[in-house]
């Protein structure tokens, strides 16, 4: 079994392997692989003129744990976004998470296999936010809520010295 550290180690080692493959003579053609390139790369039809998306795109909602997960390894998410739709999308070097126009998290990507790959300051955030929730802010002050009587007499058009309508 073959371990590859990267995608650029797995390229050096099919590389490598090409080399030798390419020599060889294949049973069924009985011919090298190097030998029917060109006519292979002459059937060819020619690439499509629109741009390909390469990579790995996904829309989900983004749960209370505020991770992603790509490729089963873990990234985590700013934690504003949490309960929202996020687009997650991934190549072969990076992995980003959008929320609408805003970019939530952006990480190196890991080819290890699960991995937990966390930002710290998604955890800062995550502790505020579940501070602000577990310690809510108290009802207004009641003279907030005291309003002079004297704009409901301007407002309903009474004169308060007299007490008669205007």
């Amino acid at each position: 079994m073959r371990h590859f550290d990267s995608p650029a180690d797995f390229n050096d080692q099919f590389t490598d392997w090409l080399t030798i493959a390419n020599t060889r003579v294949v049973r069924t053609t009985k011919a090298r692989p190097v030998e029917a390139l060109e006519a292979d790369k002459a059937a060819m039809l020619p690439l499509p003129p629109a741009v390909l998306h390469l990579g790995w795109r996904n829309h989900i909602r983004l749960g209370r744990d505020y991770y992603v997960c790509v490729d089963t390894n873990d990234y985590s998410v700013d934690p504003s976004a949490i309960g929202a739709r996020v687009e997650v999308s991934a190549d072969l070097d990076t992995v980003r998470v959008r929320h609408g126009d805003r970019l939530v998290a952006t990480h190196d990507r890991r080819w290890a296999r699960g991995m937990t790959v966390t930002d710290p300051a998604h955890v800062t955030t995550a502790a505020a936010l579940r501070r602000a929730y577990q310690h809510p802010a108290g009802p207004a002050p009641a003279e907030s809520l005291m309003r002079d009587l004297a704009e409901y007499d301007t407002a309903l058009g009474i004169d308060a010295e007299t007490m008669r309508p205007r």
